[in-house]
Order: C-alpha cells, then sequence, then structure tokens
C-alpha cells in the first residue's frame, strides 16, 4: 500500500510551537462532559462553566505531554512517514522551547485544577504522572502501552465529575475505559499497517503486535463495549436517577458507531490516524447525532 505524500508545514515559532499543541487531538477532552450529561445538570449554568473550566485543563495537560513526547520521541518520529512532518521532528521548532513550553502547561493546568477542586487537582497529577511514566518508560510495553492511553480518557471521565462534584456510574467509567481501549488499538493497528517492518524502529511495543492479533481484539472489545454500555443504561442506579429504562434505546446508534468503526479501521487501504475518522465519515457522524438527540430527548424530557 502506497504512503500517501507528506505535506509538511512551513510555519515556524510560534505558529510551529501551536501547532505542536495538537489542537485537534482536544476532542479526546469531551470525556470530561460525561458527567455532565449524564447527570442531568447540561442546562445548570454554573457546572456547565466549571466543565468547560476542566476541559480547557485537561486540553493543556495533554498539550504539556503532547509537547514533552514529541521532544523525547523526535528521532523515532523523524523515521515516520508522517509524524516526520511535526514540527519537532522536522527542525522547526526546538526541543529545548518545547520542554520549556511543557512545564508552563503543566504548572498552569495543575493550578487550575486546584482552584476548581482537591478531587480535580488529584486527578490531573495523576494523568500527568501516568504520562511522564509512559514517556520514560511504559510505551515500550506490550498491552500496557494502549491500557494506559485507555485510563487516561477515564481519568478524563472521572476529571468532568469531580469538577461539579457529582458521583459518575461504575459501569460508565468501565465503557469509557473499553472504548478508548478499542481506538487505542486501532491506532495501533493503523501504525502496522501504515509501517510495516519498519514498525519496530518507531514503537518497541509494536514487535509484539500483529494486525491479525489486534484484529481479534477490536472484536472483542467492540462486543465488550456494547455490553457494558446495555448494562450501564439498565442498571438500576440508572434507571432510578432518570427515572426511565428507555436510555436503551441510544443502544443501536452505538452498535452502529463501533462496527462501523472497525470495518473502516481494519480495511486493507486503512492507515494513518484512525482518529480523523471519526469527522470525515459521514455514517459515524449521523450515529454520532442520533445517540446525542436520543440520549438528550431521554435525559431531559
Amino acid at each position: 500500500m502506497a504512503t500517501p505524500p507528506l505535506v509538511i508545514s512551513q510555519r515556524k515559532g510560534v505558529g510551529a510551537l501551536l501547532e505542536s499543541l495538537r489542537p485537534r487531538q482536544w476532542t479526546k477532552n469531551v470525556f470530561v462532559f460525561a458527567g455532565l450529561i449524564f447527570s442531568g445538570r447540561l442546562f445548570d449554568r454554573v457546572a456547565v462553566l466549571r466543565e468547560l473550566a476542566a476541559f480547557v485543563v485537561f486540553c493543556a495537560a495533554a498539550s504539556a505531554v503532547y509537547l514533552a513526547n514529541d521532544a523525547a520521541d523526535r528521532e523515532h518520529d523523524a523515521r515516520h512517514p508522517q509524524k516526520r512532518g511535526r514540527p519537532i521532528a522536522s527542525g522547526r521548532l526546538s526541543g529545548s522551547l518545547a520542554i520549556a513550553a511543557s512545564v508552563v502547561l503543566g504548572a498552569a493546568a495543575l493550578a487550575a485544577s486546584a482552584a476548581l477542586s482537591r478531587e480535580l487537582l488529584w486527578i490531573v497529577v495523576g494523568y500527568l504522572a501516568l504520562s511522564v511514566a509512559y514517556s520514560v518508560r511504559l510505551k515500550r510495553v506490550f498491552l500496557l502501552d494502549v491500557m494506559i492511553v485507555a485510563f487516561g480518557f477515564v481519568l478524563r471521565a472521572a476529571a468532568g465529575a469531580a469538577a461539579i462534584a457529582v458521583e459518575i456510574s461504575p459501569w460508565l467509567l468501565c465503557c469509557s475505559f473499553l472504548l478508548a481501549l478499542f481506538l487505542a488499538l486501532a491506532k495501533r493497528r493503523a501504525e502496522l499497517s501504515l509501517l510495516g517492518e519498519a514498525a519496530i524502529a518507531h514503537r518497541a511495543a509494536l514487535s509484539q503486535y500483529s494486525v491479525a492479533l489486534v484484529d481479534r481484539w477490536l472484536t472483542a472489545l467492540s462486543g465488550a463495549t456494547i455490553v457494558s454500555y446495555a448494562l450501564y443504561t439498565q442498571s438500576p442506579r440508572t434507571v432510578e436517577h432518570f427515572g426511565t429504562t428507555n436510555l436503551l434505546y441510544t443502544l443501536p446508534f452505538v452498535v452502529y458507531a463501533l462496527f462501523r468503526y472497525q470495518h473502516l479501521a481494519t480495511r486493507d487501504d486503512a492507515a494513518g490516524d484512525p482518529g480523523t475518522l471519526l469527522v470525515h465519515d459521514r455514517g459515524l457522524l449521523v450515529a454520532l447525532f442520533g445517540w446525542a438527540l436520543t440520549a438528550g430527548i431521554v435525559i431531559y424530557r
């Protein structure tokens, strides 16, 4: 399979720094809003403002991690057919400036989270500590690398709940972890397909992955995610909170979205970052809109 031509940006200085913050990846932080939506407080102005603040905190924390990772992985990224275009790997941004910006953003995230709540502060501390451990060592450990990435999404959901002092269903946290693990493994599969034999040189843990193995895991995880979400919609706690069992009607959208995503991510021509599928595939967008509309009607009727 031919690798698509890479267009390297010519932005330097501030432009290159902003690019290294990876604002497109901030969409991952929407997990922060899970507590707000499923607590039924979407129209609570104070809660919305606190959740927006928590979202910004995680954007800053995530960007701090991205900068540190890119600085540490500069040589590996320079050999990657797509990542070599990143500002640090391409030489458009110095590693020292990236590290300095990472420290500033990390400190700002900690200060802001402390101002919101003590619980949120400890979650952000845990996220940053886990990210450092991942960058230094754990990203080279088979299976643990994707599990840590997935756990980061659970921390996002927990952070959103902590920001507005609400409890979040354990089933919802379980579902978040399984979904995030599904997406993380889909990304590993894309790297295997794109890099081929050069995959090991880019990421050591990829030496123990294979396309066939990851495909089996994706199938298992899609089923586990569907079951955990179904159990969440019908758990006594959820039914009591919303006063209805009708949240089950959102399940078909979840099933369709997971199956379609897996189909697209495992095609022979699938490569690159599968996260782009979420914003470029019409079927997935329709499923997400349908889920949001149905959930909104059930929760806020």
